[in-house]
């Protein structure tokens, strides 16, 4: 038994009672008291200061809502148990309200993040405080959303990505596997430079490969294609493909994500897939003539006609399949 008094000089008293058989009949054996030790705190005091840390480290409390909740339906439980005479009662249950997004188990998404209707986190990633994602988003696993970022619809986010504060994500936007992005140009663990956070611009339907780096401060034009690998430190146009270290121009990509044939004698480029159009309306600037800039590609040929390994083999002459 343990017997707990704020008002005496020893607070907390532990008393080791036992219970032995005698003639198979049951027998109190009581023990002397045992004081324990307790610090010389304010109770007060010491949940004031805990909840302050709570406020500085972003951690829950020990005692939070959910925890307050739980004590006010034992004792709501109690009492209609009491009005009935002390009937057996269940515990009230809150309708829990369900989510327009899907949130793996191990997925944490803090109170306060907006998230769009159909967008699926998957596992171990964080989406943090004043984050914006749009809607059927894919946020793959290990991945970090800081407060202050915005994401646009229909992002798709593959493995172990961070997207920092000052990164700006509009529609349809792929960022590949491992993908960098910064949003400081001279980082130092010794210098604060939350106030210095640069913005980085990912425009509509642009792709970033694998690993690749993307220095903050830049704007990766409208489905422009990043190469796996690549470092990239300046502007890229829409429509361009960059490959390297610093990443640099080395062709141009349709929507579809192929690169453009060689210009014919009227300057069009086409898509080896939907067979669209591209010119260059003015030098490095490049646009497509049979779709508006700010129309959607068609519900048909979203699903993708051909893959890779067709296309190729249709530029060499070997024969498709149906």
């Amino acid at each position: 038994m343990a017997v707990f008094d704020d008002t005496a000089e020893n607070k907390l008293v532990l008393y080791p009672h036992k219970v032995e058989w005698k003639n198979r009949l049951p027998m109190a054996i009581k023990a002397k008291g045992e004081n324990v030790e307790l610090p010389a705190q304010e109770p007060l005091k010491v949940e004031c200061q805990h909840f302050l840390d709570c406020v500085a480290s972003r951690k829950s409390p020990l005692t939070d809502g959910r925890e307050g909740l739980r004590v006010l339906s034992v004792l709501d439980a109690c009492q209609r148990s009491l009005l009935k005479k002390g009937a057996l009662v269940e515990l009230a249950t809150t309708e829990s309200k369900e989510l327009p997004y899907f949130s793996h188990e191990s997925a944490f998404v803090d109170e306060g993040a907006d998230i769009g209707k159909g967008t699926k986190i998957w596992h171990f990633s964080h989406v943090m405080r004043g984050a914006r994602i749009g809607e059927k988003c894919v946020i793959g696993q290990n991945v970090n959303v800081d407060g202050g970022t915005v994401i646009g619809n229909n992002v798709k986010i593959q493995n172990n990505v961070s997207i920092y504060t000052g990164a700006v994500i509009e529609d349809d936007v792929f960022l590949g596997p491992s993908c960098v992005l910064t949003n400081v140009s001279n980082p130092r663990s010794q210098v604060n430079r939350h106030s210095l956070y640069e913005r980085t611009t990912f425009k509509r339907g642009c792709t970033i490969g694998a690993n690749a780096t993307i220095v903050c401060g830049v704007t990766v034009g409208r489905y422009a294609f990043v190469a796996a690998g690549s470092v990239v430190t300046k502007d890229v146009p829409d429509y361009a493909l960059v490959m390297g270290n610093p990443a640099k121009q080395a062709g141009w990509m349709s929507r579809h994500g192929h690169r453009l044939s060689e210009p014919d004698a009227e300057g069009i480029m086409r898509c080896p897939e939907n067979g669209f159009r591209y010119k260059e309306t003015a030098p490095g600037i490049l646009r497509c003539l049979d779709l508006e800039e700010e129309t959607a590609l068609p519900a048909e040929l979203t699903k993708g006609s051909k893959s890779y390994r067709e296309l190729k083999q249709t530029k060499n002459g070997d024969a498709v399949s149906a």
